[in-house]
């Protein structure tokens, strides 16, 4: 029997479980290989991290997405290096995987511009483990408000800090705002959770600046209206374990969530391509690297370049338009055909904010309000990769729209609860008000 070509897909996020399942009819065998064993459902992982959905309902297991595929396995496998001139991907383990194709979307992690240590004090959100430990941490902090005697230090466990203007810094700093305005309102007896403060930090001159300044505008409103204060061009320049410093102003929180940048999958340094200044790889057209043909970068990981000038962005639709054309590519190059340019098809930008409240634009049309709210949940249920998700998701918002409860809001991690101590008196931000 001849032996078919080899595809290895590194990553079973958008970008790779899309070409993995695109090859399902093509003559070739597919290896899937992702460090975790799921495929994860990243724009809703912030909804993870404010209780309102449990991680199962936004991931699956990679193996029950490709089970019918009969040409495709999957590996639990975290990939260390490349050696493109041999064909071999290493392993974790230091075993080898020969290919014949190799497709890497192994997506972004957090970026703390040359601060690794804010990581421990400020976490991202990237993965479940991610969601699950910013959950832990802002129950926590109403939890030790509650039994905080000091005024000062009650006040600081009931601030909470988002850095990071963009999509998911607008969205935590919205579902915190709802969390201590509506869900937990009346469920603590010594403190008013209603007294929370929710800031978000940008250092753009404008939070959501990749949408137009309408909807920039409008998300800001939105913003203010939960009680958010938004402070825009101001760079953090320390974090710790009791706050921010924004050059000599200083902000005591507790509670500081990180979502101001990202940096490649370290994956792509080994490839020996060019990359850009966030470390993603700098593709040809065709989404390869220069001088392989077999070796594709897609999704997050990659930098695509466009006929104006911009670079593709980096949301779910591309990622899976960028897997389904690596996919075409392959098949191509195995009827000895040509590869083709990819060619992205812009099919909006949508963020939401809060309750009814979200910003969505599409080919020239902006909304903003409940009707982008309605159009965010629906794209966002039709992206999920199982029926039962689609199913489980639609109930949770259905019960959090009519009661604004959050049932997922069990403290289950392991990692020690943050310490309490004293709080060195500090002045607030200029603008910011303070809690009595």
């Amino acid at each position: 029997m001849e032996k078919l070509p080899r595809v290895v897909v590194v990553g079973a996020g958008f970008a790779g479980l899309a070409c993995a399942r695109a090859l399902k009819r093509a003559p070739v065998q597919v290896t899937v290989i992702d460090r975790r064993n799921h495929h994860l459902f990243q724009p809703l992982l912030y909804q993870v991290a404010t209780g309102g959905l449990n991680p199962a309902d936004i991931a699956a297991p990679t193996r029950s997405i490709l089970r019918r595929q009969r040409n495709a396995e999957v590996l639990l496998a975290d990939a260390r290096a490349v050696d493109v001139a041999a064909r071999q991907l290493r392993l974790d383990d230091g075993s080898q995987v020969a290919y014949d194709h190799l497709v890497i979307a192994t997506g972004a992690t957090h970026a703390y511009f040359g601060h690794p240590e804010w990581a421990a004090v400020a976490p991202g959100l990237k993965t479940v483990e991610d969601a699950l430990e910013i959950r832990r941490r802002i129950l926590v902090a109403f939890e030790r408000a509650e039994r905080e005697l000091d005024p000062r230090r009650q006040r600081d466990w009931l601030t909470f800090v988002v850095v990071g203007g963009g999509p998911t810094g607008v969205e935590l700093a919205g579902a915190v705002a709802e969390i201590a305005r509506h869900t937990l309102a009346s469920e603590f007896r010594r403190i008013d959770p209603d007294r929370a403060r929710v800031i978000l930090l940008q250092a753009g001159e404008r939070v959501l600046p990749s949408y137009s300044s309408v909807l920039s505008r409008s998300a800001l409103r939105q913003l203010e209206r939960l009680g958010v204060y938004v402070h825009t061009g101001v760079r953090v320049t320390a974090i710790d374990e009791e706050g921010v410093s924004i050059g000599r102003e200083r902000v005591q929180a507790r509670t500081v969530l990180w979502a101001a940048g990202v940096a490649a999958s370290p994956l792509a340094a080994t490839l020996g391509a060019p990359l850009d200044g966030a470390g993603r790889v700098l593709v040809t057209p065709a989404l390869t690297i220069p001088g392989h043909e077999e070796v594709f970068v897609i999704g997050d990981v990659a930098a695509v370049s466009r006929e104006d000038g911009t670079v593709v962005p980096g949301v779910a639709p591309a990622a899976v338009q960028a897997g389904r054309h690596a996919a075409r590519t392959i098949v191509r190059g195995l009827r000895g055909q040509p590869a083709l340019a990819f060619r992205y098809l812009d099919k909006g930008s949508m963020a939401t904010i809060g309750r009814a409240a979200a910003v969505a634009e599409h080919r020239g049309w902006r909304f903003s309000g409940p009707v982008a709210w309605l159009a965010w949940l629906l794209v966002h249920v039709l992206f999920l990769v199982s029926y039962r998700s689609r199913f489980a998701v639609l109930a949770q918002w259905a019960y959090h729209y009519a009661t604004y409860d959050r049932a997922a809001r069990l403290i289950t991690a392991t990692a020690a609860s943050p310490t309490g101590g004293a709080v060195a008196p500090s002045s607030p931000p200029i603008g910011l008000p303070q809690s009595p």
